[in-house]
């Protein structure tokens, strides 16, 4: 026997979620689903998306915080991301929408036909490779002690591999990042710089590399901007500083 297909709602006003359950109940059966959590803002969704397996969270757009959009870009991030369907009483956010990959886009009031359409099109897609789904987000999810946190990519000094986390440094903190260095450098190679095999430095924070003491012609370590650390560039990583060298002298 085929399970039900697993949803999360995901909309700030609770008569729009209790009007879409009730909705998912009139289908009857067809096809079948069960709700397998809820939430009222974009953090708790993003929550509800990383620690419950679900196939499809409906997803509202305009919510307090981190809107639907946003909430998104972080979903299709995770490890087990399930499809996204926009449930949103505005059109003007459709062309978003479809750019993040969206699995459907859904007007408010929303009818029952076309909540059947949608929904017959997850399970195809539900599975669907995260990595090939995500844009480029502005801010990494942090999960800490049962709460979400978004740490700004701009906030970030450097990137560093601990054993299966990632150590992400700002200047207040560290946090810990449940993802691979060489994904995160696929994902922000605009943003980051390898200067180790295990350590991505922020471009927007470098200010130069000097040379490690008593090592002669060898080793370089990275600077960053009002910061005390320095970082050491592993010597398969000085063509990087070459490099650098180089704009430098031709800006």
């Amino acid at each position: 026997m085929t399970r039900p297909l697993r949803l999360i709602l995901a909309d700030d006003e609770p008569l729009a979620r209790a009007r879409l359950a009730s909705l998912l109940d009139d289908l009857a059966g067809d096809p079948a689903v069960e709700v397998v959590a809820q939430a009222s803002d974009g953090e708790s969704a993003l929550a509800r998306a990383a620690d419950t397996p679900a196939d499809a969270i409906l997803l509202d757009i305009q919510m307090p915080g981190m809107d639907g959009l946003e909430t998104a870009r972080h979903i299709a991030a995770l490890p087990a991301a399930p499809a996204v369907l926009f449930v949103t009483a505005h059109d003007e956010h459709a062309v978003h929408a479809f750019e993040l990959r969206a699995l459907d886009y859904l007007l408010k009031p929303v009818r029952l036909a076309r909540l059947r359409e949608a929904l017959a099109r997850i399970r195809p897609l539900a599975r669907a490779d995260a990595e090939a789904l995500a844009p480029v987000r502005t801010s990494f999810c942090v999960q800490e002690r049962g709460r979400v946190w978004r740490v700004p990519v701009h906030d970030v000094l450097y990137l560093r591999a601990e054993l299966r986390y990632v150590t992400a440094r700002t200047r207040e903190r560290e946090y810990l990042l449940d993802e691979s260095l060489v994904r995160l450098e696929q994902e922000f190679a605009h943003d980051f710089l390898r200067i180790h095999r295990n350590c991505l430095v922020a471009r927007r924070h470098l200010a130069g590399f000097q040379r490690q003491a008593d090592e002669g012609d060898g080793h370089w370590l990275a600077v960053l901007r009002d910061w005390p650390e320095r970082l050491p560039v592993s010597r398969r990583q000085n063509t990087v500083v070459k490099h650098y060298l180089r704009e430098r002298e031709g800006s």
